[in-house]
Formats: C-alpha cells, structure tokens, sequence
C-alpha cells in the first residue's frame, strides 16, 4: 500500500528520495510527495499521479541533505494534491508522512483540535496536527513526538522532520511495517527495504510502539516510555538484479516467465545433497503435533492456500481449514485441541492476517508464516518460517509467489507424511521437476495464449470460469487475475454450482473458460460446459494432455495429478495478461489495487 522513504546524511536527498518511490511504485498509490529540509526550511512538492509526474514538478535548483518521500493509496479523502503526503502542521515547523490508518483521530481531532484549521481530509494531518499542539505543552519536538504516539490508536509508519531540528528524524510504527537502514555517514527510513537498496542493505526491524531518532550518524531505539533498546541489524536478503525489468516490456510478464526458475530454486532449496527433504525439525514437529491446519490468507494467497488444504489433507491425513483472514479475526470457529496457524502472506506485511496473528500468539497456539520476505513482520512475530525463494515480485498481480506458495505447501505435506511414517505413490521432487519444465513450455506458447485472449476476451464486460476439485481453486484464482488487471467482471465457480443460479448470465458470446485436468470429474466438467453452450456461452476448455478432447482450446502437459495448479494457472495469467494489454490496462499498477495490504 502506501510507501515511506527517508534520508538524512550527506549526499543530495532528492535522487535518493525519488529513486526510492520508483521502487515502491509496485505497492500501488494514486500520490505522490517528498519534503527537504536545508537552510532555507522546507521545500514541499505533491502531486496527484505517477512519481513520474513528481520527478518533473520537484524544484532542481534545490539542494538538501534532510528529507522524506511518501506514494499515497487514499483512504482518507479523495486522491489529490492537498490530501497527498507529506503533510505540514499549521506553523510549517513539523512535517510528517504516515502509513496505515488512525481509529481515533474524531476523537483527537475534537479532544485537542478543535481551533485548529485543515487544509486536507486526511487522518494524517490530524497527526501533525497534534505534535504541534502537544509541542506547546512540552516544548521539547521529541516528547511532543512521543505523547502524540501515546495518544494514536490504530495502525501506523511515520517519519516525521522538524524545521527547527535539522539533525534528526523521528520514527515510529504499530502495525504498519516501517525499517531503518543503516550507511556510513547517512541513515535511512523505508516501508520496504526494496527502496534503499542501492544505499545500503543493513536494516534495524522497529518494533510496534517503539520511538526511533534517526540521525546521520546514529540511530537511537526506545519504547515508547523512554527505555533505550539495543538491537543488531540484519542484512536484506534481496537481489537488487531481480528488481529490474530488463527487456520486459512488463513486470508481469516477466514474472509469469521466471515460475519454472521458482520451481526449481525451491526444490534446491529444500532439498539436501542426499535429495532428501529438509525442514526445521521444530516445522516438522509442529505437523506432527497438529490435530487441525488453519491456514490463514487473502486474496492470491488464500486461493494457494485452497490448493493447501488439498495437499495437506491428501498427502499427509491431517484436516486443514482455510480461512480469509479479514473474517477470522471477527468471527473466530471452534478450535481444535491443538491447532496450527499456517499464515500465507507474499509480503509478510498483509494487516488482515497479522491481525489474526496477534489474537493466537495471545492464545498461545503456534504459528507458521509462508512468505516471500525474509525478516518480514508476520515471519518475524510467528514460531516458525518457510521462505517460498520466489524473488522480489513487483508486479500487483502476483503470479510466481501464487506457485512458489503452491509448490511449498506441496513440500510441506509431504515431509510431514514422511515423518509420520505414510508411503508415498510418487517421487515429490521429480513431479515438482516435472511440472518446471511443463510451466517452462507454456511460457514458450505466449502466442497462441495471446490468440486466445483476443478470440474470447475481446471487448466483452464478464467471465466465467468453471471447473471442480483442484480446477475449481485454479478458477477462482484465474479469475481473481482476469478482473484486477483487466477490468472484466469475472467470477469463478464450482463447475456442478453454475446451474444453481448463476446460469441465468449466461448469453450469446458470454466466455466460459473450463479446466479439465481432473480425470475423476473430466466428463463431468465437459457436461458442465455442454449446458453453458446450449445456452449461447463461448466456451473455452483447457485440458491436461491424457484428457484432451478434439474440440479443446488448449492443451496441458501432463502432471502429476495433485499439481495441475502449477500448471494451469500459468494460462489463466497469461490470459488475464494479454487481455489487459489489448484493453490498454496499467498491467503492472491496476487502478485502486496495493501490493502490500498494510491496513485494514
């Protein structure tokens, strides 16, 4: 969602700054600020739009060594230049950026505001706001700083500068992830170390509810009542390499193209020089353990976990529940006796599931986190860690951390029916080798994927997608694909669940696309898409090869049955891709969607 960078040291700020927001475009914003601090006080550029847009309004004649950067996702107001970050309080003296969302600020803003004059609708401004209000009574920028964290309920990453205090920046965060990057003779602030790797890959985590002064030669820690923390700073382990477009024309595209690569870097992974599986054995403990899985997602990552719970309840005997993390948190089921929290999370930063999170480690249930940040917040706060070695994914739209999830639930349903002594009809790592190199040929058929897109896809307004057992999970997620890139209204189903109900939409021309990759229910699927099209649906199938039939759109390599989902998602992204791009869709920064969902 929204993105944060910070910088004070030496060196001009504003390159910095700016190539800084450019690496967090991916998490989706419709604004854009920096603030720089130099002798002259604050210079202040905000736009609505692209950092592109912002690059050309910032003053060039201005130098600074003091600043901070914001992209902005509204929820506070509309998308415009006077509710873009960063925000001043009424004096001019604090200027501040903010992440997340404050639940209190009515009350703040009626408690200790109520003089006060707003130039933006934001709960943001509330906060500047405060600090300078809070300034009047202590005289002191950094106990302002800290009363006002005091006084905030509900999510929150700030970084916020003062005119009268060039030496320093001040920062805090509960809830909302926020990093500070250690350099020599610099320091910097980032919502996600991914923005100030060209400077520096040493980063100290900052804690909920924790205060931190960030000058160009220190960094000081404390809680919020004052106690001084020490910390040591780990090192991103991020490939700045993988960051880049290359000759991509986009992201997604090129991230779709690296899967059967996931593929194969998770099976080095976690594999010994014996071939074996290798787990922590506390992971594996933990499976033992378990009467009950509950995995914990949203969005791309729930429809993984879907796949999951298959996996899971087929390979290794254990009963699994998934669960969408926005619900859980609200409307918790009947435990089992000794659960296990699988929590599924690309960023490791998703609130909705951090949320669940906190409510079980209070219950003292263990917890494992699957993500693709290593040092994230759901890794860091859960018991336990499985990295899906997927490599930064920038486009919104997430393609190869889908699979990468798919392909480590694989892994970890097999080492836990191994550890409890089940044989297994198949060789895991073969079939995870097998299904690489099947993604790798459907990557090379771009084009006749491109033809499809453009017979079924053209200028329709809806979608549907139908299939059962493991096709089912694919569909939902091919479709999520379809509408967030695309626009299409598109909904996946159940293939037996169209005809009660959802079949009254179908019209002349309307697209069905169909997987058929399950011999147990292929002949029921194909009966499925026999009563769309007597009811004038452009039915689209897409087979495993072994099941094909003469009138099939396109054709799978065979896999294991167990991971079709590897495999016949790639098509489904390759059509939601090309059919954006024929729409003339941001393909890489759909309207109104974040990479990381950091609030609730």
């Amino acid at each position: 969602m929204c993105g944060i960078v910070g910088y004070i040291g030496l060196n001009d700020t504003k390159e910095i700054l700016l190539n800084g927001l450019e690496k967090l475009e991916y998490r989706g914003y419709d604004s854009a600020g920096i603030a720089m601090l130099n002798e002259d006080g604050i210079n202040l550029t905000k736009v609505k739009g692209r950092i592109a847009t912002l690059r050309e309004s910032v003053d060039n004649t201005v130098h600074a060594t003091m600043g901070i950067g914001h992209t902005r996702w509204a929820t506070h107001g509309v998308p415009n230049e006077e509710n873009a970050h960063p925000h001043r309080s009424a004096s001019g003296r604090f200027t501040l950026v903010h992440n997340g969302v404050i639940e209190n600020y009515q009350e703040l803003k009626r408690e200790y505001l109520s003089d006060a004059m707003f130039v933006s609708q934001t709960d943001t401004e509330i906060i500047v706001q405060l600090i300078e209000k809070l300034f009047e009574t202590y005289q002191d920028s950094a106990e302002a700083f800290r009363q006002a964290m005091s006084l905030l309920k509900g999510s929150y990453a700030i970084a916020m500068i003062d005119t009268a205090d060039p030496d320093n920046i001040y920062v805090s965060k509960n809830k909302s992830p926020l990093l500070v990057g250690l350099g020599d003779g610099f320091n910097v602030v980032a919502s996600d170390a991914m923005a100030t790797l060209k400077v520096t890959d040493q980063y100290l985590e900052i804690h909920d509810q924790e205060i931190v002064v960030v000058n160009r030669n220190f960094v000081e820690v404390q809680k919020l009542n004052g106690t001084v923390v020490d910390r040591e700073p780990y090192t991103a382990q991020i490939d700045v390499s993988d960051m880049e477009k290359g000759t991509y024309p986009h992201f997604m595209l090129k991230e779709i193209d690296e899967q059967p690569f996931v593929m194969r870097k998770i099976i080095n992974e976690y594999q010994n020089e014996n071939n074996e599986l290798k787990l922590d054995a506390d992971i594996r403990s933990a499976m033992q353990k378990t009467d009950r899985v509950y995995i914990i997602a949203a969005g791309t990552s729930y429809h993984a976990g879907l796949v999951g719970k298959s996996f899971i309840e087929k390979i290794a005997n254990i009963p699994v529940e998934v669960h969408v993390a926005s619900e859980f948190s609200y409307n918790m089921p009947l435990l089992s006796d000794n659960p296990l929290f699988v929590f599924i999370s690309q960023s490791g930063e998703t609130a909705d599931s951090r949320g669940v999170l906190v409510k079980i480690k209070e219950m003292g249930h263990p917890a494992l986190t699957m993500t693709n940040v290593p040092g994230s917040t759901l890794s860091r706060e859960a018991d336990y860690t499985l990295n899906l070695y997927a490599g930064p994914e920038i486009a919104v739209a997430s393609t190869k951390a889908y699979t990468a999830q798919i392909a480590v639930l694989a892994i970890l349903a097999v080492d836990t029916a191994q550890a409890k002594g089940l044989e297994l009809e198949f060789d895991p790592m073969q079939e995870l080798a097998i299904a690489a190199n099947a993604m790798e040929i459907l990557t090379d058929q771009k084009d006749e994927i491109e033809g499809l897109a453009r017979d079924y896809l053209p200028t329709t307004r809806n979608a549907f997608f139908i299939g059962r057992s493991a096709d089912y999970n694919v569909c939902v997620e091919g479709a999520l694909k379809l509408k967030e890139i695309s626009y299409i209204q598109a909904e996946g189903f159940a293939g037996g669940e169209l005809k009660h109900g959802t079949i009254a939409l179908i019209e002349d021309g309307t697209p069905v696309i169909a997987l058929a990759t399950q011999a147990n229910v292929n002949y029921s699927i194909r009966g499925n898409v026999q009563e769309v099209v007597a009811r004038g649906a452009n039915a689209m199938v897409i087979s495993m090869k072994g099941l094909e039939q003469d009138e099939d759109a396109f054709v799978l390599p065979h896999v294991h049955e167990l991971l079709t989902p590897l495999v016949s998602v790639v098509p489904m992204q390759l059509l939601a891709y090309y059919a954006a791009l024929h729409r003339g869709c941001d393909v890489d920064k759909p309207r109104n969607l974040a990479k990381s969902v950091t609030v609730e």
